[in-house]
Order: structure tokens, then C-alpha cells, then sequence
């Protein structure tokens, strides 16, 4: 028995296929090779047409069938991840009406600031844990607003995930996770949020209709599945966006687990069992993929823009390009910590959420051409990044999350030691190395939305865990670069 993963990104589609009965990954893939193209129209636009996304899913579930031909008979369940916050408009045959609106697009903002102050800050976070923003319910209204004619077509608001699984199975469906990515879901009533749709006008007929996380939302298709390579009749069982679905691969589903990535942008993901908000709108709170309403657990996400793109632009621009990571870090970790007084705040990758949406641009300080060599920044660079991550966590833990166990993936910034441990050891918290993917996590929701696995911990126990990082003894040294760099962030 086989279980099939999809992790839809704006770069690139990743495909897994698992094996249900040991769990084991079998292989994973992806397409394409290089990064998918995004539309840019205008300033500050971000499109992809979701057939990009479907053609990625034909491709790299091909590759997987080349590899185990006898999965084309034997998959038990499909998952699917997606890119969040996205926009899919189709219409009465199910057709898509325009390209998707991405996550990434900043066209929304303004309407979702004004929405926050007519519906009122208080209301907004106690009901929604966000604000309107930028999320997909403003970019609705900013096609309401702006393509009227098309606007009137609309069947259905759809995020990726969700039409993708209509491609497969003909059935328009959504879950409680998708709509609160989407702020349309409200919290404290625990139902599609009126006041959103009353705001800003929108029939809530629009939604499509409401189905669990895990379990059954439709089955493949005859005509998806002769494109796919696969047998029709396939349960699609299981969907979310890409950071729960990230947290769930790394099992981290109740209240003091934490889930964190350090790829371009950097993020942690927090489990409460309590609608928390922060006042100010730095974090926001999503139903996680295990959200009920008898048991309303939250993630709570924290995003760094200015992680792994720090790290690399250090690399390509300090004369170090030739250089591989380990070999950057084996560089780095010859320098004390707190790297002889340089400091760095890696913020140069937008405006950041965390600093209340301020674009204060990537700094570094303290630099003396007379002491401070490659090797110190790049120190400061990885030291800089965690520090960012300890600021963001310090929100979290100001809103009363527990932060006891983080687990990360096997990629990306957590292969570095230096970064590693900073945060472990300011945050007093041990991190756990999963060898796993969203794709994988994907396949792995999918068995337990089939009824495959008794529990969702039976599902994902078998994810080997291949490494960690615990607090070192004496945090001395760790704290003083911290409160040095807190110091010259504050006087920003």
C-alpha cells in the first residue's frame, strides 16, 4: 500500500510517496528543476495560473511512477499542501476565471487596513486573531472591487489547495484551517466569519462546503487520473497549508510543541489550545490541522523575512561564493561567539511583521576593518538570523505559549550548529531534527484521513528523528551578544 504526498509552492511542486504499512519515504521529487514563473503585472503583484500547479503535480507523480510502477495500482490515499493565503476564483463548470492571486501579492493591503479600522482593532483579533490584511478575503474584495463583470461569474472563493482538489475529484470543498488562513473564520463564534462577509460585502454562498481536515473529500477522477498516471477512485483524504502541514510533518500537534523552518524567510509555529492574539498583529493564529470545536487548537505563526536570504547573500557577496555551507560554518565557528562585538540585523528582505511591518533594511554594526574578517560575518550574519528568531519567539512567549520542545527539518538553516544552538540555548529549548518534508507529511495525513492509522500519532511515529540540539551549560556569553544586539535594534 502507498500513500502520495503533494506540497504545492509558488517555486516548485513536491511530490512523496510512502509506504503505508512501514511508513517509510520511498522517493521524493519535484517539479519543475527551476523555479515556477510568477506573474508580476504591476508593482507589488504576485500571480501564478493554478494549471502551473497542476502540471507540476502531473510531472512529479510521473517521476514517482517511473521509479515504482507498481504504486499506479497500490496508492490507498493523495494528501495535499499548498501555498497559502492564496486566490482561486472559478466559476459554475468549474473553470478558473483569472490567475491565482498569491500569497505573496501586496495589492490587498490597503483594503484589509481599512477593513481592520471599520470592524475595529478589538473585534478584528478577538474574533478573527488577524487582522484583515493581506490575507485572501481582502484580495476577494480587491477583485470585487476591480473586475466587477468577472466577479459576477464567481461560483466559489477557493485557496490552492482546495482547487487542486477539485481538479482531482470534482467535488468543491474547504476546511475551518483554510478559511482562517483565509480570514473567514471567526473563533469566537466558531463559524465562517459574517462579520468579514458583511464588511466587505461578499455572499457567503461563495464558500465551498465545509469538510474536515483528515477524512474523505472526494475520490480521483476518471479524467485526473489517466493525467496523473494513477488509478481513479483514489481517496483525496487529507489537506492544509504549507505551515501546518509543516508542523504536522514534524508532529508537532498540541499545546507546548513548536515547529520551526529556516529557509529564505524563517518561521515558527506554535500550538495553543487558547484563541490568543497579539495585540499589536505581529504573529498570527490559524486553525491547526487538528482544530475541532470541541478541541479549538491554534498555530500561532511567526515570520522572519530576512533568514536563509541573509545567509546567502553573505555567502554571494563577501567573497565567499565558492565556498559550500559546512564549509562557511566551519569558518564561522572559529570565531567566538558574539563574534569580537559585530552585530548584524538581518532585515533587509522587506517590511517585517514582527517589527510592526517596519522596512528598517539589513545593518551591521560594530564593524573594525582592523579586527573583523570573513569569517566574523559570517558569524554575525548566523548569529544575527538567530537572534531575529529569538525576538519573534519572545512575542509568542509574551502571549503565554509554552515553547518546550521545537522540532525542525533536515534542511536549511538548522544543519548549521552556530544557529542552532544560539536559539537553543536563549530560549532554554531543546530542538528535535526530523528527516522529513511536507510532501511526506502530506502522504502521512492523508493514510490517517483514510482511516489507515488508529491515530494521527500512530500516522506520523515513524518519522525518524536524525539529530538535535540541546541549551549549552553556560548561556553567559550567548546572552551578552543578544542584549548587545537588542540594544542597537531598539535604536533603530
Amino acid at each position: 500500500m502507498y500513500l502520495i504526498g503533494y506540497d504545492i509552492g509558488s517555486s516548485s511542486v513536491k511530490a512523496a510517496l510512502v509506504d503505508a504499512e512501514t511508513g517509510k519515504t520511498l522517493l521524493r521529487t519535484q517539479y519543475p528543476d527551476r523555479e515556477m514563473e510568477m506573474q508580476a503585472p504591476h508593482p507589488g503583484w504576485a500571480e501564478q495560473h493554478p494549471d502551473q500547479w497542476w502540471e507540476g503535480m502531473v510531472q512529479a507523480t510521473q517521476r514517482l511512477l517511473k521509479a515504482y510502477p507498481a504504486a499506479k495500482d497500490g496508492v490507498k490515499a493523495i494528501g495535499i499542501s499548498y501555498q497559502m493565503h492564496g486566490l482561486v476564483l472559478v466559476d459554475d463548470a468549474d473553470q478558473v476565471l483569472r490567475p491565482s492571486i498569491i500569497w505573496c501579492d501586496g495589492r490587498a493591503v490597503d483594503i484589509g487596513a481599512a477593513a481592520f479600522e471599520r470592524i475595529g482593532a478589538q473585534t478584528a483579533l478577538s474574533h478573527l486573531l488577524n487582522s484583515p490584511g493581506n490575507f485572501t478575503a481582502s484580495k476577494l474584495r480587491w477583485v470585487q472591487e476591480n473586475e466587477p463583470e468577472l466577479y459576477r461569474r464567481v461560483k466559489h472563493f477557493m485557496l490552492p489547495g482546495d482547487y487542486l482538489a477539485l481538479k482531482m475529484t470534482g467535488e468543491a470543498c474547504t476546511t475551518i484551517s483554510g478559511l482562517s488562513e483565509g480570514i473567514f473564520w471567526d473563533f469566537l463564534e466558531q463559524k465562517p466569519a459574517e462579520l468579514v462577509f458583511q464588511d466587505y460585502n461578499i455572499d457567503q454562498a461563495l464558500t465551498p462546503k465545509i469538510q474536515p481536515t483528515f477524512g474523505v473529500q472526494g475520490q480521483l477522477r476518471a479524467a485526473a487520473a489517466a493525467e496523473l498516471g494513477l488509478s481513479p477512485g483514489i481517496p483525496v483524504a487529507y489537506r492544509a497549508g504549507d505551515q501546518p502541514n509543516n508542523a504536522l510533518s514534524l508532529n508537532v500537534l498540541e499545546p507546548g510543541e513548536v515547529a520551526a523552518t529556516g529557509g529564505t524567510s524563517g518561521v515558527v509555529y506554535a500550538i495553543t489550545d487558547q484563541a490568543a492574539f497579539d495585540p499589536l498583529s505581529r504573529v498570527n493564529g490559524f486553525a491547526h490541522v487538528n482544530y475541532t470545536l470541541q478541541q479549538p487548537y491554534v498555530g500561532v505563526l511567526m515570520c522572519i523575512n530576512g533568514a536563509g536570504i541573509t545567509y546567502n547573500w553573505l555567502r554571494q557577496n563577501t567573497g565567499a561564493s565558492a565556498l559550500s555551507y559546512p564549509e562557511l560554518e566551519q569558518r564561522a565557528a572559529q570565531i567566538p561567539v558574539g563574534a569580537d562585538g559585530l552585530s548584524m540585523l538581518p532585515f533587509g528582505n522587506g517590511a517585517e511583521r514582527i517589527l510592526n511591518n517596519v522596512d528598517m533594511g539589513a545593518q551591521l554594526q560594530g564593524l573594525n576593518f582592523n579586527r573583523h574578517s570573513q569569517a566574523h560575518l559570517i558569524r554575525a550574519g548566523l548569529e544575527g538570523i538567530a537572534f531575529a528568531f529569538v525576538y519573534g519567539m519572545g512575542i509568542l512567549q509574551e502571549m503565554g505559549l509554552d515553547l518546550k520542545v521545537m522540532r525542525v527539518g533536515n534542511d536549511n538553516l538548522f544543519q548549521s550548529r552556530i544557529f542552532a544552538e544560539t536559539i537553543a540555548t536563549l530560549c532554554q529549548s531543546k530542538i528535535e531534527m526530523l528527516d522529513t518534508t511536507g510532501a511526506v507529511g502530506a502522504a502521512k495525513g492523508a493514510g490517517f484521513g483514510a482511516g489507515l492509522y488508529g491515530t494521527l500519532r500512530e500516522a506520523l511515529g515513524s518519522t525518524p528523528v536524525v539529530g538535535g540540539y540541546a541549551p549549552l551549560a553556560d548561556a553567559s556569553a550567548y546572552e551578552a551578544a543578544y542584549q548587545r544586539w537588542l540594544h542597537k535594534l531598539s535604536n533603530k
